[in-house]
Protein backbone atom coordinates (compact mmCIF):
# COMPACT_ATOMS: atom_id res chain seq x y z
CA UNK A 1 0.00 0.00 0.00
CA UNK A 2 1.25 3.04 -0.81
CA UNK A 3 1.35 6.20 1.51
CA UNK A 4 -0.99 8.26 -1.01
CA UNK A 5 -3.50 5.71 -0.26
CA UNK A 6 -3.41 5.88 3.81
CA UNK A 7 -3.80 9.85 3.20
CA UNK A 8 -6.64 9.64 1.04
CA UNK A 9 -8.52 7.02 3.49
CA UNK A 10 -7.43 8.66 6.44
CA UNK A 11 -8.74 12.07 4.87
CA UNK A 12 -11.95 10.27 3.82
CA UNK A 13 -12.45 8.81 7.70
CA UNK A 14 -11.77 12.56 8.87
CA UNK A 15 -14.52 13.72 6.54
CA UNK A 16 -16.86 11.58 7.57
CA UNK A 17 -16.31 12.29 10.80
CA UNK A 18 -16.65 15.59 10.50
CA UNK A 19 -19.99 15.24 8.57
CA UNK A 20 -21.12 12.70 11.18
CA UNK A 21 -20.21 15.42 14.18
CA UNK A 22 -22.26 18.02 12.66
CA UNK A 23 -25.12 15.89 11.95
CA UNK A 24 -24.99 14.44 15.86
CA UNK A 25 -24.16 18.08 16.83
CA UNK A 26 -27.35 19.31 15.17
CA UNK A 27 -29.90 16.33 16.46
CA UNK A 28 -28.92 17.27 19.88
CA UNK A 29 -29.84 20.86 18.87
CA UNK A 30 -33.62 19.62 18.41
CA UNK A 31 -33.74 18.14 21.99
CA UNK A 32 -34.69 21.07 23.50
CA UNK A 33 -36.47 22.75 26.61
CA UNK A 34 -37.26 26.28 25.47
CA UNK A 35 -36.23 28.94 28.44
CA UNK A 36 -35.53 32.55 28.02
CA UNK A 37 -32.19 33.44 27.31
CA UNK A 38 -30.35 30.30 26.78
CA UNK A 39 -32.55 27.02 25.84
CA UNK A 40 -31.17 23.94 27.26
CA UNK A 41 -30.63 20.89 24.70
CA UNK A 42 -28.62 18.24 24.31
CA UNK A 43 -25.73 19.93 22.79
CA UNK A 44 -22.94 19.53 25.03
CA UNK A 45 -23.22 15.78 25.53
CA UNK A 46 -22.69 15.96 21.84
CA UNK A 47 -19.66 18.64 21.85
CA UNK A 48 -17.95 16.40 24.91
CA UNK A 49 -18.70 13.25 23.08
CA UNK A 50 -17.50 14.23 19.87
CA UNK A 51 -14.44 15.69 21.90
CA UNK A 52 -13.41 12.37 23.68
CA UNK A 53 -14.64 10.35 20.57
CA UNK A 54 -12.61 12.74 18.13
CA UNK A 55 -9.45 13.83 19.74
CA UNK A 56 -9.23 17.31 20.31
CA UNK A 57 -8.21 18.49 16.73
CA UNK A 58 -11.03 16.44 14.48
CA UNK A 59 -13.41 17.67 17.59
CA UNK A 60 -12.19 21.13 17.11
CA UNK A 61 -12.55 20.74 13.19
CA UNK A 62 -15.65 19.47 13.70
CA UNK A 63 -17.39 22.04 16.05
CA UNK A 64 -16.08 25.29 14.23
CA UNK A 65 -17.55 23.56 10.71
CA UNK A 66 -21.14 22.92 12.52
CA UNK A 67 -20.79 26.73 13.82
CA UNK A 68 -20.05 27.75 9.78
CA UNK A 69 -23.07 25.63 8.69
CA UNK A 70 -25.16 27.72 11.14
CA UNK A 71 -23.40 31.14 10.42
CA UNK A 72 -24.23 30.06 6.33
CA UNK A 73 -28.11 30.27 7.52
CA UNK A 74 -28.55 26.19 7.73
CA UNK A 75 -30.92 25.29 10.63
CA UNK A 76 -28.12 23.72 13.14
CA UNK A 77 -28.97 25.42 16.04
CA UNK A 78 -31.27 24.63 18.99
CA UNK A 79 -34.95 25.81 17.65
CA UNK A 80 -34.04 24.88 14.21
CA UNK A 81 -32.49 27.83 13.33
CA UNK A 82 -29.26 29.18 11.50
CA UNK A 83 -27.80 32.89 11.10
CA UNK A 84 -24.99 34.60 11.78
CA UNK A 85 -27.15 36.44 14.44
CA UNK A 86 -27.07 33.33 16.65
CA UNK A 87 -23.18 33.75 17.08
CA UNK A 88 -23.82 37.41 18.47
CA UNK A 89 -26.90 37.22 20.68
CA UNK A 90 -27.64 35.60 24.00
CA UNK A 91 -26.45 32.16 23.10
CA UNK A 92 -23.53 33.06 21.60
CA UNK A 93 -20.95 32.50 24.60
CA UNK A 94 -22.28 29.05 24.75
CA UNK A 95 -21.70 28.57 20.87
CA UNK A 96 -18.24 30.06 20.60
CA UNK A 97 -17.51 28.03 24.02
CA UNK A 98 -17.73 24.54 22.20
CA UNK A 99 -15.21 24.34 20.19
CA UNK A 100 -13.36 25.13 23.14
CA UNK A 101 -14.68 22.64 25.34
CA UNK A 102 -14.92 19.51 22.67
CA UNK A 103 -10.78 20.61 22.68
CA UNK A 104 -10.41 20.36 26.18
CA UNK A 105 -12.17 17.54 26.29
CA UNK A 106 -10.35 15.31 24.02
CA UNK A 107 -7.65 16.21 25.29
CA UNK A 108 -7.98 15.72 29.17
CA UNK A 109 -10.11 12.43 28.37
CA UNK A 110 -6.42 10.67 26.82
CA UNK A 111 -4.86 11.91 30.64
CA UNK A 112 -4.61 9.58 33.41
CA UNK A 113 -4.19 6.09 34.31
CA UNK A 114 -6.67 3.81 32.04
CA UNK A 115 -8.23 1.96 34.76
CA UNK A 116 -9.65 5.13 35.63
CA UNK A 117 -11.21 5.18 32.24
CA UNK A 118 -14.65 6.14 33.79
CA UNK A 119 -13.83 8.26 35.98
CA UNK A 120 -11.27 10.19 33.46
CA UNK A 121 -14.33 10.21 31.31
CA UNK A 122 -16.69 12.03 33.25
CA UNK A 123 -13.92 14.78 34.90
CA UNK A 124 -13.07 15.33 31.66
CA UNK A 125 -16.76 15.74 30.10
CA UNK A 126 -17.62 17.77 33.32
CA UNK A 127 -14.85 20.01 32.91
CA UNK A 128 -16.10 20.74 29.26
CA UNK A 129 -19.53 21.39 30.35
CA UNK A 130 -17.83 24.13 33.19
CA UNK A 131 -15.99 25.31 30.22
CA UNK A 132 -19.45 26.44 28.18
CA UNK A 133 -20.85 27.45 30.95
CA UNK A 134 -18.73 29.95 32.38
CA UNK A 135 -17.80 31.57 28.79
CA UNK A 136 -21.78 31.29 28.01
CA UNK A 137 -21.97 33.43 31.44
CA UNK A 138 -18.79 35.64 30.35
CA UNK A 139 -20.71 36.37 27.18
CA UNK A 140 -24.35 36.72 28.93
CA UNK A 141 -22.83 38.93 31.72
CA UNK A 142 -21.66 40.97 29.24
CA UNK A 143 -25.25 41.60 28.35
CA UNK A 144 -27.17 41.23 31.72
CA UNK A 145 -25.07 41.25 34.66
CA UNK A 146 -23.23 39.16 36.26
CA UNK A 147 -25.77 37.94 38.93
CA UNK A 148 -28.83 37.88 36.40
CA UNK A 149 -26.63 36.21 33.61
CA UNK A 150 -26.40 33.87 36.22
CA UNK A 151 -29.77 32.82 37.71
CA UNK A 152 -30.66 32.86 34.50
CA UNK A 153 -27.91 31.12 32.14
CA UNK A 154 -25.65 29.01 34.99
CA UNK A 155 -27.60 28.01 37.40
CA UNK A 156 -30.34 25.97 35.73
CA UNK A 157 -27.56 24.09 33.96
CA UNK A 158 -25.22 23.08 36.74
CA UNK A 159 -27.36 19.36 37.57
CA UNK A 160 -27.61 18.77 33.45
CA UNK A 161 -24.13 19.30 33.16
CA UNK A 162 -23.30 16.69 35.89
CA UNK A 163 -25.93 14.07 34.65
CA UNK A 164 -24.60 14.80 30.78
CA UNK A 165 -21.37 13.75 31.58
CA UNK A 166 -22.29 10.75 33.74
CA UNK A 167 -24.34 9.80 30.86
CA UNK A 168 -21.47 10.62 28.61
CA UNK A 169 -19.05 8.77 30.56
CA UNK A 170 -21.19 5.61 30.87
CA UNK A 171 -21.62 6.04 27.04
CA UNK A 172 -18.35 5.64 26.14
CA UNK A 173 -17.65 2.74 28.53
CA UNK A 174 -20.43 0.77 28.07
CA UNK A 175 -19.09 0.74 24.11
CA UNK A 176 -15.59 0.44 24.70
CA UNK A 177 -14.89 3.29 22.99
CA UNK A 178 -12.87 5.17 25.27
CA UNK A 179 -9.98 6.42 24.08
CA UNK A 180 -6.37 5.07 25.24
CA UNK A 181 -4.01 7.37 26.76
CA UNK A 182 -1.48 8.93 24.12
Amino acid sequence: MNLSGVLSHTRIQQTAMVLGGTLLLTLSSRVEVPMIPVPMTMQTLAVTMIGALYGWRLAAVTVLAWLAQGAMGLPVFAGGVGGFAKLMGPTAGYLWAFPVAAMATGWLVRLGAPRHALARGFLAMLAGNALCLALGWAWLAAMLGAERAFALGVAPFLLGAVVKSGLGAALLGASRLMPRRG
